[in-house]
């Protein structure tokens, strides 16, 4: 599969016409692929909860556009806000800490990857 300026735009626009203002598309090769990976085309005004992957860090690797990626303490206050951009372009956020992201550039498009299958948040891993 060739991931083309073509592609991009397209889930670009995509995002753009969504309620949530963002649009993802599968890499897994089949429903046997039990990883995670997968483009994330982002608008400004997306909502990102404030959340965590317990058993799983994330590997985020920006392909285009600028993103800040927000860390919170287990109380919600904020730690630390590292913004992707093409000086630095990929970040690693380890299991269990909390975070959310939010958009910079219109058209932004993130790649992530996470451990093993998929698996719902749970209410306690979404940060009220």
């Amino acid at each position: 599969m060739k991931i083309d300026t073509t592609f991009l735009n397209t889930l670009s626009e995509q995002a753009k016409v969504s309620p949530r203002l963002r649009q993802n598309y599968d890499l897994r090769t089949s429903d046997a692929d039990t990883s995670q990976r997968m483009l994330n085309a982002l608008q400004p005004g997306t909502v990102v909860p404030i959340h965590r992957h317990k058993g799983s860090t994330e590997t985020v690797i920006l392909i285009r556009g600028c993103v800040r990626e927000v860390i919170f303490d287990d109380n919600g206050k904020e730690i630390e806000g590292i913004i992707l951009n093409s000086e630095t372009p990929m970040l690693q956020i380890p299991a269990g800490q909390w975070h959310t992201l939010e958009v910079i550039d219109p058209d932004s498009i993130i790649f992530e990857a996470k451990d093993g299958a998929y698996q719902p948040l749970e209410a306690s891993d979404i940060m009220q």
